[in-house]
């Protein structure tokens, strides 16, 4: 039983700027589609997490890549330092030991070309699972934004692997790259605005409630009212299978696509224009991606 209330929550409009933008079938500057379908991975796994994980996220991740001693890859590229040291990378791998992981490898570049060379993505052509960093998702971007590396984790996905991330590593796996300004994170629609797509049409916030950032999300929805916006509080996730996800953690999930819902009364119908409107599911709840729907059971 969905177990939800809704969350009806009315403010005055914000002036807000548009972005007129070149279209195509899908656009790489944009994060949208002219189609607006919204869709999962067709094969394999993503777990995306609101930020401070907790060790069953860990868990999970393990679970899903197939236990302790399968191939896992950490990118930490999205760590705010200027330069990563590799004694900060050996940390990094050091963590995920302590978590029970027997077989990592930290991959991390910010430089594109190393990251379109054969020779950079060899761990991701055996890998499980990948797991990004948390920090500033534009450097995720910045550095495997089209490339090989790229490229690498879609075909990851397609023999069934999984992709995780928390924070800035649950921001970078949608289509549109919310707070991905190089200037700030409160910037919502920056200087970087594409994600690495494994979820399309779909712009991801998170820290939701901890850093009071739930109507955040409004002003990329208002200027591209295509995409879904989904925002994850911390230590709280979605693992997405094919077109559907199912929530996981401690606290909410605040789902945008336009629509006001009741878990009382089952009802469904469209908001009006610049309605500040957002719905919760918790933990054990399911979402329909495909047909932008909460799945009643």
């Amino acid at each position: 039983m969905i177990k939800n209330r809704l969350l009806l929550c009315s403010f005055l409009s914000l002036l807000l700027s548009t972005q007129v933008l070149p279209q195509s079938e899908f656009n790489a500057h944009s994060g949208e589609s002219k189609n607006h379908d919204t869709r999962g991975p067709s094969n394999g796994k993503l777990l995306i997490i609101g930020g401070a994980a907790a060790d069953f996220f860990y868990e999970e991740f393990m679970e899903l890549a197939g236990g302790p001693d399968a191939p896992i890859v950490v990118i930490p590229t999205a760590l705010t330092s200027d330069k990563l040291e590799p004694a900060d990378l050996e940390r990094f791998r050091e963590n995920f030991i302590k978590k029970g992981f027997n077989n990592v490898t930290v991959l991390h570049t910010r430089d594109r070309n190393v990251a379109n060379s054969d020779a950079f993505i060899e761990p991701l052509k055996t890998a499980a699972g990948v797991w990004f960093s948390g920090g500033r998702q534009w450097r995720h971007a910045d550095s495997y934004l089209d490339t090989k590396t790229h490229r690498a984790f879609f075909d990851l996905l397609d023999r069934g692997g999984v992709i995780a991330g928390s924070s800035a590593g649950a921001t970078i796996q949608g289509s549109y790259l919310a707070r991905g300004d190089t200037k700030a994170n409160t910037i919502m629609m920056g200087d970087h605005e594409t994600g690495l797509g494994f979820m399309t049409n779909v712009a991801i916030d998170q820290h939701l409630f901890a850093r009071n950032r739930q109507f955040d999300l409004f002003e990329i929805l208002y200027n591209k009212p295509g995409l879904l916006g989904i925002g994850l509080d911390e230590n709280t996730g979605i693992l997405v299978e094919g077109d559907q996800f199912t929530v996981i953690g401690q606290s909410y999930v605040v789902m945008y696509d336009g629509t006001r819902w009741s878990a009382e009364r089952d009802t469904i119908y469209q908001l009006p224009d610049r309605s500040y409107q957002f719905y919760l599911l918790d933990d054990g709840d399911r979402y329909d991606l495909k047909n932008r729907r909460v799945i009643s059971d």
